[in-house]
């Protein structure tokens, strides 16, 4: 594995600045790219990241909320540990993370390879008190998954029952939060997310009974806005909006004792970027620049997690940023944390989709130790 240190370098080398004023430089190029938001709205900028670097001021991330989805390292898991010697499985994977100061991680999936400790499926009690063990050897604990919500309303028999075992071994992996990667559901339609309520209500409930937090982790298109009046199409359904977002409209009719969320933090300014107007039921044109740190502002507590991922700008692609390491973007983490506090509530969990890369084995943990030290050096 190349040294960790010099990968950070090299991206600043890159751009033939120096570590200071590396995110400077990338924030600067952000705030002439992008629209400046309305008032009210975060608008991204480069002084408060820039002052993260300094080491002064007041920590953002504590040191017990740094956290990790694994899907960022799902290549590293997966790996066959016969045919490498870098770390390969859910336990030597434990090990690294733990040595580069992650205290927390987030299950996507519970397989790795056949031939790492424990066998391919460690979906499973017997699986899941084997992960407990590695997790507890290295000081980490689990604080969510991505992990299996039904598809069937109302329930199938068994689907209830597979739920109800993955809460089990949410719990003997001492999770306080069991979650999906996917929207409540990818409708724009009021009436498709009223379904959706009830039916996350009634998980919501046998995951409260079990003393288990349910949280849905949404992508930018749950931040577009609600059809939910104005002229009604050939099939009956509205066409225009009030201006409500989806995803605001959900957290308005769900109970926030049975039903949390997860904010991905760079899917939310990919909506600040793409849904940005809307036609209101009178027919008129409207705009609102979506605020992520507000609607989180807005609703508190309702958020326990994030995935920190960041992005550079890039007006070309239909989304407004490329992924690129935690830290070393344009996203304003500083301003974000500052703004929601809670700072011993929130658990943010590093995550960088396209880590994993086909020719450098190692990439994904060097990006998971890039992530870890840029979160450890946010301050205000």
């Amino acid at each position: 594995m190349n040294n960790t240190h010099d990968t950070a370098d090299q991206l600043r080398r890159s751009l033939g600045i120096g570590r200071r004023g590396f995110l400077s430089t990338c924030t600067a190029v952000a705030a002439g790219a992008i629209a400046a938001p309305v008032l009210g709205a975060a608008p991204v900028h480069a002084a408060p990241k820039a002052a993260a670097a300094t080491g002064e001021g007041h920590t953002l991330v504590p040191a017990d909320k740094r956290g990790i989805i694994l899907y960022t390292v799902r290549d590293a898991i997966g790996r066959d540990p016969l045919a490498s010697t870098l770390p390969s499985g859910f336990r030597a994977v434990f090990e690294q993370l733990a040595r580069y100061g992650y205290r927390q991680v987030e299950f996507a999936g519970y397989g790795q390879h056949a031939n790492a400790p424990g066998g391919a499926n460690l979906e499973s009690v017997e699986g899941a008190r084997l992960l407990r063990r590695w997790l507890d050897d290295n000081g980490l604990r689990a604080q969510g998954n991505h992990g299996f919500i039904p598809g069937s309303w109302p329930l199938s028999s068994a689907d209830l029952d597979t739920f109800k075992k993955h809460l089990e071994i949410a719990n003997i992996l001492g999770m306080a939060h069991v979650g999906t990667g996917g929207d409540p559901t990818s409708s724009s339609y009021k009436a498709d997310w009223d379904v959706a309520a009830d039916k996350w209500h009634a998980l919501g409930a046998l995951a409260r009974r079990e003393g288990l937090k349910l949280y849905t982790h949404n992508h930018d298109a749950a931040y577009g806005f609600l059809l939910d009046g104005g002229p009604l199409d050939a099939q009956g359904r509205p066409t225009r909006s009030s201006g409500i977002r989806k995803l605001e409209y959900f957290l308005s009719i769900t109970d926030p004792k049975l039903v949390w969320l997860e904010m991905d933090v760079f899917w939310a300014h990919v909506a600040q970027y793409k849904f940005r107007t809307y036609t209101a039921h009178d027919g008129s044109a409207l705009t609102d620049v979506f605020d992520p740190a507000g609607l989180v502002e807005r609703n508190d507590k309702r958020y326990p997690l994030f995935h920190a991922k960041d992005g550079v700008v890039n007006n070309t692609n239909g989304m407004g940023y490329d992924m690129v390491p935690f830290g070393t973007g344009v996203i304003d983490y500083t301003t974000f944390f500052s703004r929601v506090g809670h700072r011993n509530y929130h658990n943010p969990m590093v995550e960088q989709d396209n880590a994993p890369s086909g020719t450098n084995p190692g990439q994904s943990l060097e990006h998971a130790a890039i992530g870890y030290r840029n979160m450890a050096a946010l301050r205000r």
